[in-house]
């Protein structure tokens, strides 16, 4: 199938597209924030540069868009046209996301990839990251110094 779009449409819905700070990972942060959680942004240390960093923790939180990274759910349908290009492009984004998960595993780094199809569901999604990272306040580790 023809692309619907004239190149220079195309070109100017692409160029919009956001990579950071998109609704479904201010959704998130903010209520993680609420919450008492304090957090880093965009590492650019670490592999990925993940959404949400939690450095004391040694944990990421990755806010994947369903389109893009090319989810099974009806927000990661593939587009009708140009096939040719859309299906290398998004499995080449996966396999770059699961490269970049290895690489944090293997930097001693847990990752969780919260999907923009959960996020619709925040206060699921919210509970998922808060079973991942534990209580608020507190790393972990100082958390059972502080209980002996």
């Amino acid at each position: 199938m023809v692309d619907t779009r004239t190149p220079a449409q195309r070109r100017h819905i692409m160029q919009s597209v956001g990579q950071k700070d998109t609704g479904p990972e201010l959704a998130v942060r903010r209520a993680l924030h609420r919450l008492g959680y304090r957090f880093r942004l965009h590492a650019k240390k670490l592999p990925g540069r993940p959404d949400i960093v939690f450095p004391s923790r040694h944990k990421v939180v990755f806010i994947h868009g369903c389109f893009w990274h090319g989810h099974n759910c009806s927000k990661g349908k593939l587009p009708k046209s140009r096939n040719e290009y859309w299906i290398p492009k998004i499995e080449a984004n996966k396999a770059r996301d699961e490269r970049t998960i290895n690489a944090l595993r293997e930097a001693g780094w847990e990752s969780l990839v919260v999907w923009q199809c959960q996020v619709a569901d925040l206060d699921s999604a919210v509970a998922s990251i808060r079973h991942f990272l534990g209580p608020p306040g507190t790393a972990p580790e100082a958390a059972e110094k502080f209980a002996e």
